[in-house]
C-alpha cells in the first residue's frame, strides 16, 4: 500500500527538472507511504516515476520503482494483489527475485500485456512505463478502491494517487461546473469528473495507454452483469455465498504484518471481523470502534463490545468530541482531496488515527450495502411501489419482490427516516421508477433558497444518472437491481475515497473483503426476491451468516451509519458553531457564485433534519475551495 506519482513530458527535459517535479508531487502524498521513498527518471528526463511506500508484503525487497530483468518495463503501483501467490506459481516461481506482489504485477504485464488486469484479484492503481513502445500503461481496480488521478497541462501529462499532488502543475485552478452540479445533487461526482477543472479520475475497471503528445486512450476491462440466475435454489445461493465470502476474507488476511478490523456495530463490519477471527483464531485480534459522547443516538460501541466479548477480540474505542472536530476538520478536507459523501469522514479519520497507533492493516465493511441491499431508501422506494401495485392490482407482474402485506413488519426500519418519507412523497407520487429514485437520492432540492437558482444545471446530471440507472448491464424488470447498481457505480466509489484517504492519512491500509470480484459477480446473479424478500435489508447475508453475529447485532432494526452530532453541536452553540460561523461567514464564502447572499447557519439548520447533511456539504466545499483553489501556492 503506497502512493504513486509520475509524469510524461511531451519532449526531453533536464533530469534535475523532472526529479524536482517528483519531489514536489511526492511531498504532498508522503503520508501514504511513511516507510520509504523511491524515484526513477529516464535518461531523457521525459519520464519520471515516484513512489512512497507503506510496507505490508515483502518488507525487505519490495521497494519501487521496480524494473523488469531486461530493463524494458518500470512499474510503480499502489494496492494489494491478494492472489499474488497463485499468480506467482502460474508465472513460474524460479523467475522471481523478490517475494512482493509488485513483481508479480510486473511479470504478469510482461507475459500478458493489458490482459493482466483480468488476472488480478485485489485493489490497485498501476503505472508501467514501456521503454520500447514508449508509452505508459495505467490501470485502476474494478471498484475504485485505490485512487488514480491525471491531468494534461502545458508541461505534460501528470498522474498521482491524490489530487493534491497535481496542484503545482495545473495551468490554472477553477471549479468544474458540471462536477459542482453532481456534488450538490449527490455529494459526489459522477464518472471521471472531479471538482477541480482539468483533473480527471481514472474510471473504475479501466486501463489506459498514454503516449507523449496524446490524451489517454481509455478502455473498460470489466463490468458487473445483473444476469439473474433462476435455475438454482436458495440453498444453493446460500452455500455459494458462504464459500465465496469466507474465501475472500481468508485472502484479505494475507500480510506480513498484523491485520485487525473496524467494528462499527453494524452487520457488515461485524461479520467481516468475525470471519477474520475465524481465519486467525489464536493470539490477539484488534478491533476498532468510534463513538460520540452525546447520547445513545451517536454511540454504537455496545454492539461492538458484544461482538468483541463473544469473539475474544481486543476492542479499542475512540471517544470523539466536538473539540476533535474543531481541531481536525481542515486536515480532514485536505486529506479527502475533494469533499464527498457525508460527515462520516470525520469519525472515520479519528478511528483511523487510533488504528494507526496499533496496526497497519484493517478490514472494513464497504460494499455490503450496495451489493446486498442495506440502505433504507430501497425500502422506501419499494414501499411506494407496493402501495401502487396494491391499488393497481399489479403486485405479481414481475416488477415487485415484496408484497404490500409482507413489507409491513420491516417498516420499523424507517422510524428515523420520516423526514425522508415526507420529502419523497411531497410530489411525483407513483411516478416512473427512475424519476422516483432520482428524488430519493437528489439532495439539491433540500437546499431551498441557500443556492442561487441558476448556479447549477442538473439536466446533464439527471441524464447521466438515468444512463447508469438503466445501464445495459442491468435488467429492466428489477427495481432493486437498478437501485443497487446505481449506488454501486456512484456512491460506493465515493465511500471508498473516504475509506482510502482517512486510513492513508494515518499510514493505515484499509481492505474491503466484500469487494472481491468473484463475490460481486455472483451477488449480481442472485434473484432480488432472495436478497430482499419481504423488504428485509440484507436479508440473505444475515440468513447465511447470522450465527457469526451476536443477536443484538443480527436482530437490530435501526441503521445508524456512524451519525455525527454536528447539527446538535451547532444548535446548542459552542466551539464548532463558532468555527463554522467564521468559515461560512468569511468574505470568500459569501462571494461564491453558487450561494445566495445572507447565508446563515440557522437558515441551513432550519432546512434539514437532525441528521441532514446540507451544512456539512457547504462547509466541506468552502474549506476545499479555500485550500485547493484559492491558495495558489499550495
Amino acid at each position: 500500500m503506497c502512493g504513486i506519482f509520475g509524469l510524461l513530458s511531451d519532449q526531453s527535459r533536464a533530469i534535475d527538472e523532472s526529479s524536482a517535479d517528483l519531489d514536489a508531487g511526492l511531498t504532498r502524498i508522503r503520508h501514504r507511504g511513511p516507510d520509504g521513498t523511491g524515484k526513477w527518471v529516464s535518461d531523457s528526463g521525459q519520464v519520471a516515476l515516484g513512489h512512497v511506500r507503506l510496507s505490508i508484503i515483502d518488507l525487505e525487497t519490495g521497494a519501487q520503482p521496480m524494473h523488469s530483468d531486461d530493463g524494458r518495463y518500470t512499474i510503480i503501483y499502489n494496492g494489494e494483489i491478494f492472489n499474488y501467490i497463485e499468480l506467482r506459481a502460474e508465472l513460474g516461481e524460479s523467475q522471481f527475485r523478490t517475494h512482493s506482489d509488485t513483481e508479480v504485477v510486473l511479470r504478469a504485464f510482461h507475459r500478458w500485456g493489458s490482459d493482466c488486469v483480468n488476472k488480478l484479484r485485489g485493489m490497485f492503481a498501476i503505472a508501467i512505463w514501456d521503454a520500447v513502445e514508449r508509452r505508459l500503461f495505467l490501470a485502476r481496480d474494478r471498484f475504485g478502491i485505490k485512487p488514480l488521478y491525471w491531468t494534461k497541462t502545458s508541461q505534460g501529462f501528470y498522474f498521482a494517487s491524490e489530487v493534491k499532488a497535481l496542484l503545482p502543475f495545473l495551468d490554472r485552478r477553477s471549479v468544474n461546473s458540471a462536477a459542482l452540479s453532481d456534488y450538490f445533487t449527490f455529494q459526489f461526482c459522477l464518472g471521471e469528473k472531479t471538482l477541480m477543472d482539468g483533473v480527471w479520475q481514472m474510471p473504475t475497471a479501466h486501463f489506459a495507454y498514454v503516449s507523449p503528445d496524446q490524451q489517454p486512450k481509455i478502455q473498460r476491462y470489466w463490468e458487473v452483469h445483473y444476469e439473474v440466475d433462476f435455475d438454482h435454489t436458495e440453498q444453493w445461493f446460500t452455500e455459494r455465498l458462504r464459500d465465496l465470502l469466507q474465501d475472500s476474507v481468508s485472502m484479505h488476511m494475507r500480510a506480513d504484518v498484523e491485520v485487525g478490523s473496524y467494528v462499527s456495530g453494524g452487520v457488515d463490519s461485524s461479520l467481516l471481523a468475525s470471519l477474520a477471527r475465524g481465519v486467525r483464531p489464536d493470539g490477539p485480534f484488534k478491533a476498532f470502534n468510534g463513538r460520540f459522547m452525546d447520547g445513545l443516538d451517536f454511540d454504537e460501541s455496545h454492539y461492538a463490545k458484544a461482538l468483541a466479548d463473544e469473539q475474544n477480540m481486543q476492542l479499542h474505542v475512540a471517544d470523539i468530541s466536538e473539540q476533535d472536530f474543531v481541531d481536525h476538520i481542515s486536515k480532514i478536507i485536505w486529506h479527502l482531496d475533494q469533499p464527498t459523501a457525508g460527515p462520516g469522514s470525520f469519525p472515520q479519520y479519528m478511528v483511523s488515527k487510533q488504528v494507526g497507533q496499533h496496526i497497519k492493516v484493517v478490514l472494513g465493511g464497504q460494499g455490503g450495502d450496495e451489493i446486498f441491499g442495506g440502505y433504507a431508501r430501497y425500502l422506501v422506494a419499494y414501499f411506494e411501489q407496493c402501495i401502487k401495485g396494491a391499488i393497481d392490482g399489479t403486485l405479481h407482474n414481475g416488477n415487485y419482490v415484496v408484497s404490500y402485506e409482507s413489507i409491513i413488519p420491516n417498516l420499523e426500519t424507517l422510524r428515523q427516516y420520516k423526514p425522508m418519507l415526507r420529502e419523497f412523497w411531497a410530489s411525483g407520487l407513483f411516478g416512473e421508477r427512475d424519476e422516483r429514485y432520482w428524488r430519493l437520492v437528489n439532495r439539491a432540492n433540500t437546499f431551498g433558497s441557500i443556492l442561487v437558482p441558476d448556479a447549477i444545471d442538473q439536466r446533464a446530471t439527471f441524464e447521466e444518472f438515468k444512463s447508469i440507472f438503466w445501464g445495459s448491464n442491468v435488467g429492466k424488470e428489477s427495481y432493486f437491481d437498478s437501485m443497487t447498481h446505481f449506488d454501486f457505480k456512484t456512491l460506493l466509489p465515493a465511500l471508498l475515497q473516504v475509506e482510502d484517504r482517512m486510513s492513508m492519512a494515518h499510514g493505515v491500509e484499509a481492505r474491503v473483503p466484500f469487494l472481491d470480484h468473484p463475490l460481486v459477480e455472483f451477488a449480481a446473479t442472485i434473484p432480488a426476491d432472495i436478497k430482499f424478500r419481504n423488504g428485509e435489508l440484507k436479508r440473505l447475508l444475515k440468513a447465511v451468516f447470522g450465527n457469526h453475529l451476536p443477536s443484538a447485532i443480527r436482530d437490530r432494526k435501526d441503521k445508524m451509519g456512524f451519525p455525527v452530532p454536528l447539527n446538535l453541536w451547532l444548535k446548542r452553540g459552542g466551539p464548532a458553531r463558532d468555527l463554522i460561523g467564521d468559515i461560512l461567514g468569511s468574505r470568500s464564502a459569501r462571494t461564491r457564485p453558487y450561494l445566495s447572499n445572507g447565508l446563515s447557519i440557522d437558515a441551513v439548520l432550519d432546512s434539514q433534519s437532525a441528521y441532514g447533511r446540507n451544512l456539512w456539504a457547504l462547509l466541506s466545499l468552502e474549506l476545499w475551495h479555500q485550500q485547493f483553489v484559492d491558495r495558489a501556492g499550495v
